[in-house]
């Protein structure tokens, strides 16, 4: 049985927050490109997205954390380049 009270598992729109892009990326890379995603990291219940944090992870090829910091990073004028 799915614990829908774990961290790992979010709505789309949450896990996009979480990983610091737009709103509607989860569905964008799921209807472009769903083979993306590893087996079982996303499942679709009616029009909701419900994705794992290991699917974001393969996704986005970053953790959540690397996530949070390389957007602190982007937003610093004092840095030019990555």
């Amino acid at each position: 049985m799915i614990d829908l009270r774990d961290r790992d598992i979010m709505s789309s729109m949450e896990a996009a927050k979480r990983w610091m892009k737009a709103d509607d990326y989860v569905r964008q890379v799921y209807r472009k490109s769903p083979e993306r995603f590893p087996v079982g990291t996303i499942r679709k219940f009616g029009k909701q997205l419900v994705v794992t944090r290991k699917g974001m992870e393969v996704v986005t090829g970053e953790t959540e954390i690397e996530a949070k910091q390389f957007a602190s990073i982007r937003r610093d004028p004092n840095i030019r380049d990555l």
